[in-house]
């Protein structure tokens, strides 16, 4: 169960004096050691990105090749301060993010050890802008997407799970959390059935995979609809991406306030945790080393889908 650490980050975020430090001294009340935090600047604003490495029994931290998992929190800003007061709807990937983090901290310090690295990053940004979309408004973001993925995506993220907000639209008609079928390299990939095994197994229903298009994995910038910035990620790696979607049954816009469900980020966080679990010990692939080495052969390299284009 995650839900402690959930209600424990929102009362750290819903807060307009909410920074990056805070966060970091609450991770390491968990006995957090290596955690990193940035403050960035841009036009409309400042946010700090937070980066915490969990450490695991066999990872690169320790000199071995146990692969790292990734676990981003995305989002514009936790709050649209002064236009909306509290912690909006697009924070829930930032709090499902920081209370996995804190989860895994806890299970260490009770005994519990993954086998592989786990390194968790957001951004935190109480008064972040928001910007017209249809059919509901988007939060903006003070930095833009480049920035963002520089900061939370690198070459050491053997693959990613992606965990944002993503209500704002009318083709997921669920309340919970749906996952997306697997991007890499601009490809879009089955749905890795590891994947639907463990959200089988942790909601105890029907697993919920929810549509992406080619729009969707390109980057930001190109002046394309795009569902959210959920597979952003994809466009700066050649790691595996997998969207992790908290959803509604109705469009909620991103900037709403009183519109977060613990009980939904807590499904949504316990799912992180053990794909972590299963990641380490190799029983949980993303996609088909194979089947994509057949699709590269037959089709070559869609990678021009991971730039800004022609």
């Amino acid at each position: 169960m995650l839900l402690k650490q959930i209600l424990e980050v929102y009362e750290q975020i819903d807060s307009s004096f909410v920074d990056g430090q805070k966060v970091k001294e609450y991770l390491q009340s968990y006995g957090a050691k290596d955690v990193e935090v940035k403050t960035f600047s841009g036009d409309k604003g400042k946010t700090d990105f937070v980066r915490v490495r969990i450490p695991g029994l066999k990872g690169k931290s320790k000199g071995m090749d146990t692969p790292t998992l990734g676990i981003l929190g995305r989002l514009g800003g936790i709050g649209a301060r002064p236009e909306m007061i509290g912690m909006v709807s697009d924070a829930d990937g930032a709090v499902v993010a920081l209370a996995v983090a804190a989860k895994l901290l806890d299970m260490q310090n009770k005994g519990d050890f993954l086998d592989c690295d786990v390194v968790v990053s957001t951004h935190i940004c109480p008064d972040a802008p928001t910007q017209p979309h249809k059919p509901v408004a988007f939060m903006g973001s003070p930095v833009d997407m480049a920035t963002v993925n520089k900061e939370e995506v690198d070459g050491e993220l053997d693959a990613i799970l992606s965990v944002d907000t993503t209500k704002g639209n009318r083709v997921i008609n669920h309340r919970g959390f749906a996952i997306s079928a697997t991007v890499k390299e601009g490809y879009i990939l089955k749905v890795s059935d590891d994947l639907l095994d463990i959200m089988e197994m942790t909601t105890g229903r029907l697993p919920v995979v929810f549509p992406i298009t080619t729009q969707d994995i390109t980057p930001y910038g190109n002046d394309v609809y795009h569902l959210n910035s959920i597979l952003q990620p994809s466009t700066a790696t050649d790691a595996p991406v997998v969207g992790v979607a908290i959803t509604t049954e109705t469009a909620v816009p991103g900037c709403a306030t009183g519109a977060s469900n613990p009980n939904d980020m807590e499904q949504a966080g316990r799912f992180a945790v053990e794909v972590a679990k299963q990641f380490g010990k190799g029983n949980c692939s993303f996609y088909n080393k194979e089947e994509f080495a057949r699709l590269k052969k037959l089709y070559g390299s869609l990678s021009h889908l991971q730039t800004l284009g022609n």
